[in-house]
C-alpha cells in the first residue's frame, strides 16, 4: 500500500456526514461543560491556602506558583491532544530530557571536563535542534504505531525506557551545567514582570484551545477519539492527523525541557523522570477522556493548576514533599469515580 493511499479515506455519504459533525459538536458543548468544574475547586484551595497562610495570596507566590506549572502544563497540553485523539504517549516523559541533552550534545565542544560533547553545531541551533529531536521522535512513534500497526501502549512505554537510558548515558549520569545562553534565555527572563515562561505557555494554551474549538482538523479530533472508524468513513484522514498530532506533542515536551533547563539552569540526568503520573493527574481531574473524544485544554490547564495549588498550600502548611505522589495518585482515582457517577458512562 503506497503512502499516498494511506492518508486518502474513502468519501462519506450524504447521510453519514452530518451525524459525524453533529457527534463532534456534542463532544465539544460536553467539554465546554466539564472544563469549568474545576473552578470551584480552585477557588476552595485559594481560601485554604489564605488561611493557612497569608503569604499564599501574595504575587511572588502566585507567580511562583505559575511558574513551576509551566514546563508540567505543556506535557499536558501535548497529552490532551493525543488523548482527544483516543491515543497515548508515555514517551514525553523521557522526551523533555533527551531532546535538551542530544541538542546540547551536538553543540558543546568537548572540554575535557564532566561533559563532552561533539561540538558539530553553532551553538545558535541548540534550540531548534531540540525541538526537531523532539518532532524526530514523535514521527518514530507515529510510523511504528500508524504504519506497522503495533501497540501504543508498548511503543512509547519502550520508547520512554529508551530515551531515559540515551539520556543517562549521553549525560554520563550527571547534570549538565554549561548551557549555551540561548538555550537559557525563555527560562530566566522575565516579560513586563512576569517571567517568559509563563507568557509563552499561556500562548500556546490559547492557541491550543482555540485549535481545538474552531479549526477544521482541531475538531476532527473529537470524531477521531470517539471512534476512529466513522471518522474514516466521513473523509477524516485518521492516521495523517494522528500522526501531526503525536509529533505536536513530542515538540511541546522538547519545549518544555528547554523552559525547564533555562529555568534551572541545568539539564539533569534524570529530568522529567516520574512525570508521566503528574502529567495523567492533571489530565485526568480536568476531564480530558483516557478513552478519547473528551476534555479541553481550558479544563487541563484546571488540572495543572489544581494540582499545583495543592502542593503548594501542603508546603505552605509543612506537609512534606514525600505525600505529594500519594496525593496525585488519591486524586487521580477520585477524579476517575467522579467521571463515572457524573456521566454515567461506563469505564473499560
Amino acid at each position: 500500500m503506497s503512502a499516498t493511499t494511506d492518508l486518502t479515506e474513502p468519501a462519506a455519504s450524504t447521510a453519514e456526514l452530518p451525524a459525524i459533525k453533529d457527534t463532534a459538536r456534542r463532544r465539544v458543548g460536553l467539554s465546554r461543560f466539564r472544563e469549568l468544574s474545576l473552578v470551584p475547586a480552585i477557588l476552595v484551595l485559594g481560601l485554604i491556602g489564605f488561611i493557612v497562610s497569608p503569604a499564599f495570596l501574595t504575587a511572588d507566590n502566585l507567580i511562583g506558583v505559575a511558574q513551576q506549572s509551566t514546563e508540567l502544563s505543556l506535557l499536558v497540553l501535548a497529552t490532551t491532544f493525543i488523548l482527544v485523539a483516543g491515543r497515548m504517549d508515555l514517551s514525553l516523559e523521557s522526551t523533555i530530557g533527551v531532546a535538551p541533552v542530544i541538542a546540547v550534545w551536538l553543540v558543546l565542544p568537548s572540554s575535557g571536563g564532566r561533559f563532552n560533547g561533539l561540538g558539530l553545531l553553532p551553538e545558535w541551533t541548540v534550540v531548534p535542534l531540540c525541538l526537531l529531536v523532539g518532532a524526530l521522535i514523535g514521527a518514530v512513534n507515529g510510523f511504528l504505531i500508524l504504519k506497522l500497526r503495533l501497540n501504543g501502549f508498548i511503543v512509547t512505554l519502550g520508547a520512554l525506557t529508551m530515551l531515559r537510558g540515551l539520556q543517562v548515558a549521553l549525560s554520563e549520569g550527571q547534570s549538565i551545567v554549561e548551557l549555551p545562553s540561548s538555550f537559557t534565555y525563555l527560562g530566566k527572563a522575565s516579560w513586563l514582570g512576569v517571567p517568559a515562561a509563563i507568557w509563552v505557555c499561556a500562548v500556546l494554551f490559547a492557541l491550543g484551545g482555540s485549535a481545538l474549538a474552531w479549526l477544521r482538523h482541531g475538531r476532527a479530533l473529537y470524531a477521531i477519539g470517539g471512534n476512529a472508524e466513522a471518522a474514516r468513513t466521513a473523509g477524516i484522514r485518521v492516521d495523517r492527523i494522528v500522526w501531526i498530532v503525536l509529533i505536536l506533542g513530542s515538540v511541546l515536551a522538547a519545549f518544555a525541557g528547554i523552559l525547564y533547563s533555562g529555568h534551572y539552569g541545568s539539564i539533569s540526568a534524570t529530568q522529567g523522570s516520574g512525570w508521566i503520573f503528574q502529567v495523567f493527574a492533571a489530565t485526568v481531574i480536568g476531564g480530558v477522556s483516557l478513552n478519547g473524544g473528551k476534555g479541553s485544554v481550558f479544563g487541563a490547564l484546571t488540572g495543572v493548576l489544581t494540582l499545583q495549588l495543592v502542593v503548594n498550600v501542603m508546603t505552605l502548611a509543612g506537609v512534606p514533599a514525600l505525600w505529594n505522589q500519594f496525593l496525585n495518585g488519591a486524586i487521580i482515582i477520585v477524579a476517575l469515580i467522579i467521571s463515572r457517577f457524573a456521566s454515567g458512562e461506563k469505564q473499560e
